[in-house]
């Protein structure tokens, strides 16, 4: 068994999940349960055994005659990720980085660019790309 060691030995008569269980369970049959049975029974029947979430919100709200309840609860997954969400995963890594690769490229080749135009470089005679002049035309009271 897991983390379900956290109850005392001592203490799993007085788990919730316990006493309900053992309330609807005839008188005779009730102290018949070692408390490892009772322990083996909680795991067993689902009870929640796996921790504290670091959040979690429980609201009941009423509406009409009937009640309602919103659980919101937030953590880190620790179950081991499946075969197909690993491949998923690595595919959106992937794809980040080639993203970051080429938007990083062409901020350094527009970059380099300005540069070469500031300093007056032409590369090609009669050509030019208008990105000079544009960005003249801003710093010299287009905008400002």
């Amino acid at each position: 068994m897991r983390s379900d060691r956290k109850i005392s030995v001592n203490g799993i008569h007085n788990d919730p999940f316990i006493k309900g269980m053992l309330k609807r369970l005839p008188a005779e049959q009730r102290d018949s349960f070692s408390d490892e049975q009772l322990l083996g029974l909680k795991v067993a029947l689902g009870a929640r055994t796996w921790g504290v979430h670091p959040i979690d919100l429980r609201w009941t709200i009423r509406f009409w005659k009937k009640s309602y309840y919103f659980v919101f609860i937030s953590g880190a997954n620790r179950r081991p990720a499946s075969r197909r969400y690993q491949e998923l995963a690595r595919l959106g890594k992937s794809i980040m980085l080639a993203t970051v690769i080429i938007v990083s490229s062409l901020l350094g080749l527009l970059l380099l660019y300005i540069i070469k135009s500031a300093l007056g470089i032409d590369l090609v005679d009669n050509f030019s790309l208008g990105i000079w002049s544009k960005i003249k035309d801003l710093f010299s009271g287009g905008l400002f």
